[in-house]
């Protein structure tokens, strides 16, 4: 069954999946520095989800503030 929902909580659900992504992509960027000489393929592994986090945070925020962030080459 799915839920309706009005544009306000899909607005708080996307900001609470974005601060969710952010602590992910922190807690990630961590492990890999803290692996970086003990375990080099954990620190890798590591280094593959922050990117992913961080993906998902930059597109949450273009999503959250159009226009706001301009394109990195």
């Amino acid at each position: 069954m799915t839920d309706v929902v009005d544009s306000d909580e899909l607005l708080r659900r996307m900001q609470r999946a974005r601060a969710c992504a952010r602590q992910e992509e922190r807690t990630w960027r961590a492990r890999s520095e803290q692996l970086r000489s003990a375990d080099p393929d954990g620190a890798r592994d590591a280094a593959v989800r922050t990117l992913a986090y961080e993906a998902v945070v930059t597109v949450l925020e273009e999503i959250l503030t159009p226009g706001k962030h301009h394109e990195q080459t």
